[in-house]
């Protein structure tokens, strides 16, 4: 059973996402997820944190927020087995080792800009999430890659590097994403990494809160059922394919269904 304090940082992750997308707060998103995760973890303090970064900051420009986090402070790409660790998805952890992966080390650089009013936005690339500058949309901020100026050339190696050189790249990977589905990147990332790991609890946790989104689609809810049924609670699992069963149709609603009745059929 859930206690009240996990209660209140889903309600509230839940009444961010679903609130008005142009100032969703990626940090506070990020943050909740993390809490999710780790115990006593305390939102207050790491959007404060985020405050001081930002106080730090000589120049509110694209340059000077670079100079500091990159040059001052030293935030950087985590690299081998650390890249996939959970820590180097969740913000706090980022913001108090200076090392993240790309989406991780991103949100630092929207957020403290935002505090700054730098007009940045993020770019959902597949394989390696960049920066881009709303004043100037041919310049890409790499996070990873220690704040690395990159034009669309560069930004496009960039993708063949992750992919290879015969992948195909669309010049929409580099359009600014929503901030919803930046959280949702977020959650799907660290899904991948509990899945690998085969750690139920988090696993669990990421896909609770992938199903909380206003645009989730049946794929989450699925998943959880399966754990959900795994795990013994059948019920809920059950509940979640029967409500997907009534947004299919055809041989999908009748799969769902099937499924169902066999899980509450344990029950007797």
């Amino acid at each position: 059973m859930a206690t009240v304090d996990e209660v209140d940082v889903t309600e509230r992750f839940t009444a961010l996402v679903h609130g008005p997308e142009a100032t969703l707060p990626l940090d506070e998103a990020a943050l909740l997820i993390a809490a999710h995760a780790v115990a006593d973890l305390d939102v207050a303090d790491g959007l404060a944190r985020l405050d001081e970064l930002a106080a730090g900051v000589g120049e509110p420009t694209l340059d000077g927020l670079r100079r500091h986090l990159f040059g001052d402070l030293g935030f950087r790409g985590a690299l081998g087995d650390d890249y996939d660790r959970p820590r180097s998805s969740y913000l706090h952890e980022v913001i108090e080792r200076r090392t993240g992966i790309p989406i991780t080390l991103s949100i630092v650089v929207l957020e403290v800009g935002r505090r700054l009013a730098v007009p940045l936005a993020g770019v959902s690339m597949p394989g390696h999430f960049l920066v881009r500058d709303r004043v100037d949309p041919d310049v890409f901020v790499d996070a990873f890659a220690g704040g690395a100026l990159l034009d669309r050339r560069g930004a496009e190696a960039r993708f063949h590097v992750t992919h290879g050189p015969a992948a195909h790249f669309d010049p929409a990977f580099l359009e600014p994403a929503g901030r919803r589905s930046i959280v949702a990147r977020v959650l799907n990332n660290l899904e991948r990494i509990a899945t690998t790991t085969a750690d139920r609890p988090l696993l669990s946790s990421m896909l609770r809160l992938q199903v909380s989104l206003p645009d989730a689609g049946v794929g989450a809810r699925r998943r959880l059922a399966a754990l959900l049924a795994t795990t013994g609670q059948v019920v809920e699992a059950a509940q979640l394919l029967e409500g997907i069963a009534t947004e299919l149709d055809g041989p999908g609603a009748d799969a769902a269904r099937t499924a169902a009745r066999r899980l509450r059929a344990q029950l007797n």
